[in-house]
């Protein structure tokens, strides 16, 4: 199964050992329909330029106990980095989208005391055009948006069809590429990126290779 993340920015700068103080003092216990749900940081580390730590949270869920619909709380992990990079903070959220987008509301909060301070990173199309054309030979998949064909939203070139150079001039005619899955030609991990940031890694790695492989290559294309 593909490792997800999503890449945000904070809207300020926080230095480290702030941000450090504010998510290991933070833990939260609440009742939700007659059921206690936590939120906490744990295994905190600091290294270089990198500050990572495991969210722990617990959802609320439906369940079948004996025939009979119980909520109960269902403990999810998720794993954080924080790092800097030409003067801003990122933070990796190893979580799929819906998931990252709620921590990183979450995390707003804790770190601001508001809502709108974690925000969402973007890339460009022309970083991904580039990413292609540099090296078209280790694309595996490219979709296009913002299309201005009627009643298509999305285009997408796969496999063989990417070695056809005039269907893709054509398709950039009518959209902006918005997902590239490519061979990374340093590491050869296979891994597919948005203009917002949503990250797959298809190559078997550990999740601390996937933080190191973002922070490395993937976090510079940010604009």
């Amino acid at each position: 199964m593909a490792l997800s993340a999503k890449i945000f920015r904070l809207a300020e700068y926080i230095p480290f050992d702030v941000i450090y103080d504010k998510i290991s003092n933070y833990r939260v216990s609440e009742e939700v329909e007659d059921i206690v749900v936590e939120k906490f940081f744990r295994d905190l580390s600091y290294s270089g330029n990198v500050l990572k730590a495991e969210y722990v949270y617990d959802e609320p869920v439906e369940i079948d106990v004996g025939g009979e619909v119980r909520l109960l709380p269902r403990r999810r992990y998720a794993l954080l980095a924080f790092t800097e990079y030409e003067g801003n903070i990122y933070v990796i959220i190893l979580e799929k989208k819906f998931r990252a987008n709620r921590i990183a509301l979450q995390l707003s909060d804790i770190l601001f005391i508001r809502r709108d301070m974690v925000l969402e990173a973007y890339t460009t199309h022309e970083i991904l055009k580039g990413l292609h054309e540099s090296n078209p030979e280790s694309t595996r998949v490219i979709y296009f948006d913002n299309v201005d064909i009627p009643n298509i939203k999305k285009l997408a070139l796969y496999g063989r069809s990417l070695a056809d150079t005039n269907l893709y001039s054509r398709y950039l005619e009518h959209g902006l590429i918005w997902y590239v899955v490519f061979e990374h030609r340093e590491t050869g991990y296979v891994v597919g990126i948005t203009r917002n940031m949503i990250i797959a890694m298809f190559s078997n790695v550990t999740s601390d290779e996937f933080i190191d492989f973002i922070i490395e290559h993937l976090i510079p294309l940010i604009r």
